[in-house]
């Protein structure tokens, strides 16, 4: 199983809906037993809690199922996980520093927007400090860059698929 890890600062917000619209996706597809998901942050400011309020109501919008309580980046994380994909320039760095202290490549971490060939920015703006538009906005580049994300893993796994 290909093993995906998206990576946000607090876990609270733009990775959690990540993951769910990732699993939602590869649900669709019946590529459940194929590709496996989880998120995480680089951060230890929510360790233990449920996503942010309007994450979840973003979701609930969408039909995302989010069955998931915040957790930091660890070592074994860094080993397991075949694509460490991170929101923004600031967590790659943290992930990199991670990866660079134990000795491990970077060939598997990369920014979430890298996958969208029409992106104008490469970064996932972190909608915490704003209002629920901002998580629908998040979502929408979400979704337009897992599409593109899942057809790169299946082109580059179609042993797998």
């Amino acid at each position: 199983m290909i093993k995906v890890l998206f990576i946000c600062l607090g876990n609270i917000c733009r990775s959690p809906m990540a993951e769910a619209i990732f699993n939602q996706k590869i649900r669709e597809y019946g590529l459940e037993d194929k590709f496996g998901s989880d998120s995480c942050g680089t951060s230890d400011y929510h360790i233990g809690e449920l996503p942010d309020e309007r994450t979840l109501k973003c979701a609930e919008k969408y039909q995302l199922k989010i069955n998931h309580r915040a957790r930091q980046i660890n070592r074994v994380d860094l080993r397991e996980f075949h694509y460490l994909v991170a929101m923004d320039h600031s967590n790659q760095k943290n992930v990199k520093s991670l990866l660079d202290k134990y000795k491990i490549h970077h060939n598997k971490l990369y920014l979430m927007r890298e996958f969208q060939p029409d992106a104008e920015d490469l970064e996932v703006p972190d909608p915490y400090y704003g209002g629920e538009e901002g998580f629908d906005r998040v979502y929408e580049i979400l979704d337009n860059s897992i599409d593109h994300f899942l057809n790169t893993l299946k082109e580059g796994h179609s042993d797998h698929v």
